[in-house]
């Protein structure tokens, strides 16, 4: 591996790469204030507008981990620019567009966009001095939490007091600049896995899979859980994906390299990432919910989507404060001790929440102390990742460490919808979720985040070797840390 760069352009670098996650983010939740004005905007039906927040995630998910592995093999700056493309390029098609297929398609190619933050992460290990590296990891793998949180508010003002196509023709803008701070500012280093071949068949095994699987978890609730489709869906992707992983271990150069996936410290930190990003997404879901609930159901807080956005903004915040604050955590105790702090943190929150639903200051005090876990705990994932693959896998790893994070949020929404859309009340011929309805989807993202704390606490340390670069980000004593 070539030698870190100095520190000053790695501090370039770290800003780039830590606002593309960020950006990436917003756009992920750039509709969400859009969601019931959707279909009169779109002149089309509920159930066809809900494919433009569904289409952005399964198309993120095929795409990351296939981005994580030409990243790996083409060079990391230039799927970085490539990335910066679909992401400009479905902004603009989705701020001309005014029926929903051009809408769905312009959200697709925001979705090819979504590698960045895993590349990004990768390329940290090749151009950050060792010093710097487990706090710069921890920010720029937190941009995806940074970026929701903050992203809300930002879009809430933007829809209530301006155009909607407004949001899209903004954040095309913010994908130039990221193309043009990555050009100049991301240095080109050698590609890690050079002379290896694209496995073109194990991308579209795991791209069948996935979609197969995502597609009937957030659209299980609508079709029905015992459906033919949804239970057809969740069939077609166990055989696609047991046929993808005999491919995979069988073929010389594997999309994903299951032999290290299955490497005990990479498996549980997999696992956890799953339960993380379910317990993350469980506060986003009933928080907004709370907020903007009516006065008069006795629980609900009346605050209009703005002030909701605005009451939810500090945890973003405490999100971007924490999460370097982690990596010196992880530097001091390593990256296991950190992740463990993190998801005893969220659980935290989540009895707190239950302790303070009833004001919009203790939702916020609960979103602050959520989102600091999720910094801690999103910071240290791919340093336990880093320190346990070679270098010429590091952005496939990754890549597929954001897929388990994409795949508990998907789970996590999932879960969380039929909990409050099963336990309702009624009132003036209105059908709505019921207080005891939240608690329980409160309790059920702390008991999420206990598990993913018991999971955390048996990752065994990883096993270094003079001269291996599977022992960790660096061979140095300030990175010594990271191998626990």
């Amino acid at each position: 591996m070539d030698a870190p760069q100095p520190s000053a352009r790695a501090g370039g670098v770290v800003a780039t790469l830590a606002f593309a996650g960020t950006v990436a983010a917003i756009m992920q939740t750039l509709v969400t204030p859009l969601i019931a004005e959707l279909p009169r905007i779109l002149h089309t039906t509920p159930a066809n507008s809900a494919w433009v927040i569904t289409v952005t995630l399964l198309v993120a998910a095929v795409c990351v981990p296939v981005s994580g592995r030409l990243g790996d093999l083409l060079g990391k700056r230039r799927m970085l620019l490539a990335c910066s493309v679909p992401l400009v390029a479905g902004s603009v098609v989705c701020a001309l567009s005014s029926s929903v297929v051009p809408m769905i398609v312009g959200r697709g190619l925001q979705g090819m966009g979504m590698g960045m933050v895993p590349l990004g992460i990768a390329l940290l290990r090749d151009v950050v001095p060792a010093e710097k590296l487990s706090s710069s990891i921890a920010l720029v793998s937190a941009s995806m939490g940074i970026g929701g949180g903050l992203g809300l508010p930002v879009s809430a003002a933007v829809a209530q007091y301006a155009n909607w196509r407004v949001l899209f023709w903004g954040s095309a803008v913010l994908a130039v600049v990221i193309g043009a701070l990555i050009w100049f500012l991301v240095p080109d280093v050698p590609a890690g896995a050079k002379g290896q071949r694209f496995d073109v068949l194990g991308a579209l095994g795991l791209g069948a899979g996935l979609v197969c699987l995502l597609l009937g978890v957030s659209k299980g609730a609508d079709w029905g859980w015992g459906s033919a489709t949804t239970l057809g869906l969740f069939a077609a992707a166990v055989a696609a994906l047991i046929a993808w992983g005999v491919w995979e271990m069988r073929t010389q150069d594997p999309l994903i390299d299951l032999r290290t996936t299955a490497r005990p410290r990479v498996l549980l930190t997999n696992v956890a990432s799953v339960f993380v990003g379910f317990g993350m997404y469980a506060s986003m879901l009933i928080i907004p919910q709370l907020l903007q609930f009516p006065d008069a159901t006795g629980y609900g807080l009346g605050q209009s989507m703005l002030a909701a956005g605005l009451w939810m903004a500090p945890g973003g915040i405490m999100m971007m404060i924490v999460s370097p604050l982690g990596g010196k955590l992880t530097d001091a105790r390593g990256p296991k001790f950190t992740l463990v702090c993190g998801v005893l943190v969220i659980a935290l929150g989540y009895g707190l929440a239950l302790a303070l639903m009833g004001s919009p200051w203790g939702l916020m005090l609960t979103g602050m102390v959520i989102n600091s876990g999720v910094g801690l705990a999103y910071g240290s994932m791919p340093a336990l990742i880093m320190s346990s693959v070679p270098l010429s896998e590091t952005a496939a790893a990754n890549g597929f460490n954001t897929l388990m994070r994409s795949l508990g949020t998907s789970v996590g929404s999932a879960v969380i919808g039929v909990v409050l859309a099963q336990m309702t009340t009624s009132a003036a011929g209105y059908t709505f979720t019921s207080e005891s309805g939240f608690r329980t989807g409160l309790v059920v993202g702390g008991c999420v985040a206990l598990v993913a704390a018991a999971i955390a606490a048996v990752i065994p340390a990883a096993r270094t070797a003079a001269g291996d670069d599977k022992a960790g980000p660096t061979a140095t004593p300030e990175t010594a840390a990271a191998t626990r």
